[in-house]
C-alpha cells in the first residue's frame, strides 16, 4: 500500500508534467486556487504548494472559497485549516442560494446557475487579488467524461482545455490535474485528512444521470481493457482533422 507521501509524490509528478507540457505556470505568476472544500480542490492546493516549494521559478498561491449562501455550508473548518498552515486565503459570499430560490422552479437543478455565478466571482476575485491565473481542480476523469458526454449527447468533439483564456479576455484558467486519475485523488484526500466540506446545496448528491452512465461505462471498459482511460485522454491531444467531418477552414 502506498503511503500518503508516495501518493503525493505520484500526483505531484503528474501535475508537474501537465505544467511543463502546457506551460501552465510561469515565473512570478500569482495563482488563485478555487477551493470548494471538496477532495479535488484540496488536492490541487496541496500539490501546487508542494510544487511551489520545489520549483526553479517563483510563484504564489491564494485560495478562494466562494460561499454560496446555502445554510449548513461549514467554512469554519476550511478557514481553520488554511490559517493553521499559513495559506493566504479569502472566503467570498455569493447570493447563489437566494438566486436559486428566486429564479429556479422546484424541478430545475441549480448546478448550471451555481457554476456560472461562482465562475464570475472567481474572475472578479482574480482581478482584485492581482492573480495571473485561476487554477481549477478538474482531473483526468473529468476530461474524459466531458469528452464522451459531448459526443454522445451534444454531437460535438469537445472536452476541456488544460489552459484557457476566458471569454472576458483577461482571466486565464489552468487545470494542472489533467493527468491525475480520480481514484488517486480519492485515496490521497482520505489519507491526507483534508477537511472535506459539502456546499450544503439541496441538490448536492443528486447525480447527473448522463454522467453517472458515462462513469459506469468507463469503469467497466477500464476493468476489461486496462489503460483505456489513458488512451482516451491521449486522443484529445492527437486529433487528425483529415479523418473527421470537419469542413475546410472550420
Amino acid at each position: 500500500m502506498r503511503t500518503v507521501d508516495r501518493m503525493e509524490h505520484d500526483i505531484r509528478r503528474l501535475a508537474g508534467r501537465a505544467i511543463g507540457d502546457f506551460s501552465l505556470i510561469e515565473d512570478r505568476d500569482r495563482i488563485l486556487v478555487a477551493l470548494s472544500g471538496g477532495k479535488d480542490s484540496w488536492t490541487l492546493l496541496h500539490i501546487l504548494d508542494s510544487l511551489r516549494q520545489r520549483a526553479p521559478i517563483s510563484f504564489s498561491l491564494v485560495a478562494v472559497t466562494v460561499h454560496p449562501g446555502f445554510p449548513g455550508f461549514q467554512t469554519d473548518l476550511i478557514e481553520e485549516y488554511l490559517s493553521s498552515r499559513n495559506y493566504e486565503y479569502r472566503i467570498v459570499p455569493a447570493p447563489i442560494h437566494r438566486l436559486v430560490l428566486d429564479k429556479l422552479s422546484p424541478d430545475d437543478t441549480p448546478c448550471a446557475l451555481c457554476s456560472r455565478i461562482k465562475r464570475g466571482v472567481l474572475y472578479t476575485q482574480a482581478q482584485e487579488l492581482g492573480c495571473t491565473k485561476i487554477a481549477l481542480g478538474h482531473h483526468r476523469d473529468d476530461f474524459i467524461e466531458t469528452l464522451l458526454l459531448n459526443q454522445f449527447f451534444n454531437g460535438t468533439i469537445k472536452a476541456m482545455a488544460p489552459l484557457l483564456r476566458a471569454d472576458d479576455g483577461r482571466n486565464v484558467v489552468i487545470r494542472p490535474l489533467v493527468f491525475v486519475p480520480e481514484d488517486d485523488i480519492v485515496r490521497y484526500a482520505v489519507e491526507a485528512g483534508f477537511p472535506i466540506a459539502c456546499c450544503a446545496c439541496p441538490a448536492c448528491g443528486d447525480e447527473d444521470q448522463q454522467r453517472v452512465k458515462i462513469k459506469k461505462l468507463l469503469r467497466e471498459l477500464e476493468q476489461d481493457h486496462p489503460g483505456i482511460k489513458a488512451s482516451l485522454l491521449a486522443a484529445l491531444g492527437d486529433v487528425d482533422l483529415r479523418h473527421l467531418l470537419a469542413k475546410e477552414g472550420a
